[in-house]
């Protein structure tokens, strides 16, 4: 654009009325001044890194740990406890999402380590959790995690946690059910739980840690799970199991319980290496310092050592209260904003970018990972999501990063194609034989499996989704790759028989149907599919469940009830993509596309920000969700800058205005 040479320039103060001012140039204006609080957010290494926000679990196992680890700092205890009272609802509960329901293993978990920070359970708050609780259902109806780590210090039995033998590890890679089959994440999660359901040290806590006043009925304290009414079911093909395991852990004959145990510590020391802790994720390197402390290692062994400070820096410590991310997202945070700032027309030889280029390329993996054990004959080239998780590598990642890449101007070239063209094979090795991506393995979609006990976390597996497909086509079609190529009409089909019946596309890792429809719409068009009917539904539903004053939002009750997709409060990063999504099937003088164009306008704040509470990033559907603090800067500059690139392309630009007092700037923004 004109003026965005001026990005990094002290802006001028905005005028007291929108009306006043020409509206494109305001709309220039207004990317110019996101662009520039983008910018000023940038790391001196050259990253971009906002906070990962999540819901209070977190911080209720944080307080369970450290009393566990022996390291219960009477103030580090209390500044947990205050951010979690502070969210407790006015009904007693927890909720998993601002503005959503009391949930019961969020509560059950907060009541928990509040009874162990200290809080009386004849308190009001407690008290009040207590019938909450007992209204969910009951500590007997909460999930397979909640009542492992109640395992652990004695204060349920262990037949209530499903049964995870280390002889796991035994099962080779041919059959259809091994390690491997689980997706990555689980596989960090549940071979340290092996190692403790196995040893089961014998950690207590204070007694004030009783939690037998949670049952809801003191009699179903050995109901582990309900059965499913239909017999021949793989979920009680399943339980069946679990109790048949439950009776060899009673005997005294294990034949390979040892070389299992083995198996299990030799493949988590493994991949502790070449990465912040194993996996890289909160309850993987929770439990793996437990597991290294049931096998002998002390909080003050080395090993455990390493791994204690590494989870230290998910703590985000204020005045009084600590609060836990539940891991990292640098390449993530920074390949975005790169992307916003290209489009908004930032040169490609600007610092910002080139030094962005230069830490980026750094972070590419180089080595081995998991990822091989089905993908066997490809080299590595991808990029993780953290700092460095080498051994995990992820397709949107890698997508998202190339096109950053792409529009740089590096001054060695030829690193750059060498690491785009590594890039790019890695990302086409890992299509699936559906035709899609998931996002860490590769064909790891076995769904019998999410009926086993503990994969009631509902993310068992790692399947195909239209998201992170939609990015891996966006992706190539940029680099040129034409709608023909057979990898991508792969896609496509696949793109197709997932598209809902109302046109709109499920979001995975963002919430949601309108994250996915406007990733897909906007993948489409690189390869010049835009046009075609099914696109065209998916615009007509965008449309649709547009509000009045041009804005999108959705709730993350989407995922358990589809029936409320697309209504919730409006955020600009929904707004954003669901702005993405209509340019790239509507023309830009649309009403719907100039409407949530002036919405985010108007709702920019004076430092080129944008406000947004609600949490719009998903890591498990259902079970736990994420707040990505940078979603709601770097998607609006990018769907703005879009929208004014592509109304000067189509010559449309001059023309555009706003009509005088068609959208007002509301007080307070």
């Amino acid at each position: 654009m004109a003026s965005i040479a001026r990005i990094g320039e002290e802006l001028p103060v905005a005028p007291a009325t929108w009306q006043e001012q020409d509206w494109a140039e305001r709309l220039e204006k207004s990317i110019e001044r996101g662009a520039n609080h983008l910018l000023s957010l940038q790391a001196d290494q050259g990253y971009w890194q906002g906070e990962l926000e999540a819901d209070t679990t977190l911080e209720s196992d944080y307080i369970y740990y450290l009393y566990v680890l022996g390291k219960a700092d009477p103030e580090r205890i209390g500044k947990l406890a205050n951010y979690v009272r502070r969210r407790q609802l006015s009904d007693g509960g927890w909720s998993i999402y601002p503005g959503g329901p009391c949930e019961l293993n969020a509560t059950c978990k907060a009541y928990f380590a509040l009874k162990l920070a200290g809080d009386s359970p004849n308190a009001p708050n407690m008290s009040q959790a207590r019938e909450t609780v007992h209204r969910l259902g009951g500590l007997e109806h909460s999930n397979s995690y909640v009542r492992f780590y109640l395992a652990l210090v004695g204060a349920v039995g262990w037949e209530l946690v499903p049964s995870i033998p280390p002889e796991l590890m035994l099962i080779p890679t041919w059959l259809p059910f091994n390690i491997y089959e689980m997706s990555s994440w689980t596989r960090g999660i549940v071979i340290p739980m092996a190692i403790l359901s196995t040893l089961r040290p014998n950690w207590r806590l204070p007694e004030r840690a009783c939690v037998d006043e949670l049952y809801k009925n003191p009699g179903h304290k050995t109901a582990a799970f309900d059965w499913n009414e239909q017999i021949l079911s793989w979920k009680n093909f399943f339980l069946a199991v679990d109790r048949g395991l439950k009776l060899y852990e009673r005997s005294p004959w294990k034949p390979f319980r040892q070389r299992a145990l083995r198996e299990a510590k030799s493949w988590m020391l493994h991949h502790m290496e070449r990465t912040e802790g194993l996996a890289a994720i909160y309850p993987a390197m929770m439990n793996s310092i437990f597991a290294l402390m049931a096998l002998g290692h002390g909080p003050e062994d080395p090993l455990t050592w390493r791994e204690i400070k590494e989870f230290s820096r998910f703590e985000i410590e204020e005045s009084d209260t600590i609060r836990m991310q539940p891991c990292v997202s640098p390449v993530w945070d920074t390949c975005i904003a790169m992307v916003a700032l290209e489009e908004a027309g930032l040169p490609p030889d600007h610092p910002a970018l080139v030094k962005s280029a230069e830490w980026m390329l750094s972070k590419q993996v180089l080595g081995p990972g998991d990822w091989q054990i089905k993908n066997k004959e490809a080299e590595p080239g991808g990029w993780a999501f953290e700092f460095r998780n080498d051994f995990y590598p992820d397709v949107d990642d890698t997508a998202f990063v190339l096109m950053a890449l792409q529009r740089v101007k590096y001054p060695d070239p030829h690193r750059m194609e060498g690491a785009i063209r590594r890039g790019i094979q890695w990302l086409l090795s890992m299509q699936n034989r559906d035709g899609g991506w998931g996002a860490f393995d590769r064909d790891n979609d076995r769904k019998f499996l999410c009926n086993i006990p503990f994969a009631d976390h509902n993310a068992m597996i790692d399947p195909s989704t239209a998201d992170v497909t939609a990015r891996v086509v966006e992706c190539l079609g940029r680099f040129g790759w034409p709608a023909g190529h057979p990898g991508i009409q792969r896609a496509v089909e696949f793109l197709q028989k997932d598209q809902c019946e109302d046109g709109s596309w499920f979001g995975r890792w963002g919430v949601n149907y309108i994250y996915g429809t406007g990733g897909v719409l906007r993948a489409l068009e690189t390869v010049s599919l835009a046009a075609r009917e099914y696109c065209q539904r998916a615009v007509g539903w965008l449309r649709s469940v547009q509000k009045a004053d041009g804005s999108f939002g959705e709730s993350l009750l989407s995922y358990d009830s589809p029936s409320t997709k697309a209504q919730g409060p409006s955020t600009a990063s929904q707004t954003a993509w669901g702005l993405i999504g209509l340019l790239a099937g509507t023309q830009s003088n649309a009403p719907a596309v100039t409407k949530a164009v002036s919405y985010l306008v108007h709702r920019q704040q004076e430092d080129g920000s944008w406000s947004e509470p609600e949490f719009t990033g998903t890591g498990f559907p259902g079970v736990f969700y994420l707040k990505y603090h940078l979603y709601r800067n770097s998607f609006p500059v990018y769907a703005l800058a879009r929208y004014f690139n592509q109304s000067r392309r189509s010559a449309e630009y001059a023309a555009l205005r706003l009509q005088p007092g068609e959208f007002k700037l509301r007080s307070g923004f």
